[in-house]
């Protein structure tokens, strides 16, 4: 699930937002292969530019896969070569989450790829691309310029709105935010969904010559992997999972509640920041800068500084930034943790800190905006991540109804309810739905997918995980002891032998197996 949205590629996971009613489920025949297939792209490598070592090319596919022959779009691909050819196994296709501009993996591989086991990096091509709207690709942008967005994103509260005028605000600005993408990009706007994405993947692995797909999602990326594998369940070559979305929950509204709240996210968080501050409250301040002397003295301190927020912001650092702030900064255990703890002991003594784990929702808004250059627009993209999700993730459609699940969530998840409850509802006016979506069924894949969890995960829970490998058939899932999101991000030597194993072998972990996180919250530095 995704904390919104244009920050590092590593703070969006895949939750959020979308459509109205339920959609009508897609057969297996009609999600397929029904027309002509369409050509496979050529892919003409070369130098990325900014990315040495790594190569890059464009992918045209189609707009429409039910229209092969019709009208094609780009894709912005790029590889790193195995470093040992001569016991090269084929590719390894990776997606960094997302939706949106986090799945922009032209941006995100050559960040993540010494993160990836060295043993993988030997035996594969590493391949991963901006999908269809994202980035460098054929992109959802509906501002005609930095200064359009400027003006725009003014009027968006930061984090989530708080009041009567801030939530008007927010809805209205929303609302205008739809109108523009469908007025500029329309077409677009209905085959940006994940299915869409599929589809390109498997051209994708058509190009680089696999006769069977391996994959590695993180995050929302493991719905795209989902989606996958119902759509080509006999392509599948070995898919890992890492930071599980429940499929069916993002594609059924049951219970009837915005997508991040079926999920759990809300929970997840509220669980992950709860250890957060036990944890920060066990261990003394040169380790945890926000610690209180114990975990119930820590606890009443971080209370106590929100409601000081709330009644006195300083500087940026309002109630709503901060808590997004906050969520935000639990997905990285090393060393995201130690510096939220700065941030908010900063906080704590009447400074005004950068908020380093992001400043919520709408935070990437007050983001400088990035060089032009590339086809990439001046201004930070927040489009691409509502254009996916909403157009096929069902949430209520009447944007009053959004304060009630604020009300809820709180209640049941605290102050970090807030910011997940607010996170789909510009879904509830969004004007598109996906003109050809894939929901389901997902236990087709012709070999067990690993799926892969923390216990303690801020975005996408570890209950989220096990409903996804009930869902997806034979899917075996391997549980790590440990805080954050995914394990890409929090490492697990433990967890990333059983998924070499796999990759190379296809052997799946022991049922039930667990390991543990490499490094735990606030340990001490290396040779202490």
């Amino acid at each position: 699930m995704s904390a919104r949205r244009t920050g590092p590629w590593w703070k969006g996971i895949a939750v959020a937002a979308a459509v109205a009613c339920a959609l009508p489920a897609s057969t297996p025949a009609a999600a397929g292969g029904r027309t002509a297939p369409a050509a496979v792209p050529v892919l003409d490598w070369g130098p990325c530019p900014d990315a040495p070592g790594f190569s890059c090319a464009t992918a045209a596919v189609p707009l429409d896969h039910r229209r092969p022959g019709g009208r094609t779009i780009e894709l912005a691909v790029i590889k790193r070569p195995a470093t040992d050819p001569g016991r090269r196994v084929g590719s390894l296709f990776f997606n960094p989450g997302g939706p949106g501009n986090a799945a922009a993996g032209t941006a995100a591989l050559p960040v993540a790829y010494e993160l990836l086991p060295r043993a993988l990096r030997e035996r594969f091509d590493i391949v991963s691309w901006d999908p269809r709207g994202v980035g460098r690709s054929t992109a959802v942008r509906c501002f005609r310029s930095a200064e359009e967005f400027a003006a725009w994103a003014e009027r968006v509260p930061d984090g989530f709105p708080v009041g009567a005028r801030e939530r008007g605000n927010w809805i209205r600005a929303f609302a205008e935010l739809g109108r523009l993408c469908e007025q500029r990009v329309p077409a677009l706007l209905r085959h940006v969904s994940t299915a869409d994405t599929a589809r390109d993947l498997d051209l994708l692995r058509r190009a680089v010559g696999d006769r069977r797909l391996s994959y590695l999602g993180v995050s929302y990326g493991t719905f795209l992997g989902a989606t996958y594998a119902g759509l080509f369940p006999d392509r599948v070559r070995a898919m890992v999972l890492d930071g599980n979305v429940d499929p069916v929950r993002w594609v059924r509204m049951r219970p009837a509640l915005p997508t991040e709240l079926r999920q759990g996210a809300d929970l997840g968080s509220a669980r992950t920041l709860s250890r957060f501050l036990a944890l920060c409250g066990r261990t003394t301040a040169d380790r945890c800068a926000f610690s209180a002397g114990s975990p119930r003295a820590t606890r009443d301190k971080f209370e106590r500084l929100l409601r000081r927020l709330r009644e006195r912001p300083q500087g940026e650092a309002t109630y709503a930034a901060t808590v997004g702030a906050v969520v935000n900064g639990l997905y990285v255990v090393d060393p995201g943790w130690t510096e939220l703890a700065e941030d908010l002991q900063d906080l704590w003594e009447g400074g005004t800190p950068s908020l380093r784990g992001a400043t919520g929702a709408t935070g990437a808004l007050r983001a400088p905006a990035p060089p032009e250059g590339d086809g990439e627009p001046a201004y930070p993209e927040v489009e691409p991540a509502y254009a996916v999700e909403c157009s096929e993730s069902p949430v209520p459609r009447d944007p009053r109804r959004y304060h009630h699940f604020e009300r809820y969530a709180r209640a049941r998840s605290g102050d970090v309810g807030r910011y997940w409850a607010w996170l789909p509802e510009p879904c509830a006016t969004w004007p598109a739905r996906a003109a050809d979506p894939y929901t389901g069924p997902w236990n087709r894949s012709a070999v067990p997918v690993l799926t892969v969890n923390t216990t303690h995960d801020p975005a996408t829970p570890h209950r989220a995980a096990v409903a996804a490998t009930r869902h997806l058939g034979s899917a075996r899932l391997l549980t790590v002891r440990g805080h954050g999101h995914t394990t890409l991000l929090n490492p697990s030597a433990c967890a990333a032998r059983h998924e070499v194993r796999y990759f190379l072998t296809g052997a799946l972990p022991p049922r039930g197996a667990v390991c543990r996180q490499d490094t735990p919250p606030f340990a001490a530095p290396a040779g202490k």
